[in-house]
């Protein structure tokens, strides 16, 4: 269990890394009409309409993969084993506190000068 947990967990962190690379490299909308007045280019890799589609695309299937790895990371992370009550502290061994030593509760020294009603 402890390799599959392993290996969903670096699916996990290579799918995000990738997905935010993706996403800075994927433009606006409002780029396309930044460019029509002369500022900037609106070149892209993968040609005009291309691109929007193929980084999209490939953007929503890495946010479903990392979706359903959080998920299931989640159930294997909560999961008990049958077993178990759900306790903690039943696990422990329960020994007796040690006897605390009794002291004399002596006043103190300008005590006995308070006066009393």
């Amino acid at each position: 269990m402890s390799v599959f947990l392993t290996i969903l967990l670096a699916v996990q962190m290579i799918a995000a890394v990738v997905m935010v690379g993706l996403i800075l490299v994927q433009h606006g909308k409002g780029a396309d009409m930044g460019a029509a007045f002369g500022s900037g280019g609106s070149g892209s890799l993968f040609g005009a309409s291309g691109s929007a589609n193929f980084l999209s695309r490939t953007t929503a299937v890495l946010a479903t993969l990392f979706f359903a790895c959080t998920l299931l990371l989640a159930y294997f992370g909560t999961a008990r084993p049958a077993a178990s009550s759900g306790s903690v502290l039943e696990g422990a061994s329960v020994t007796a506190p040690a006897p605390v030593a009794s002291m004399p509760i002596v006043p103190a020294s300008g005590a006995t000068q308070i006066p009393s009603k």
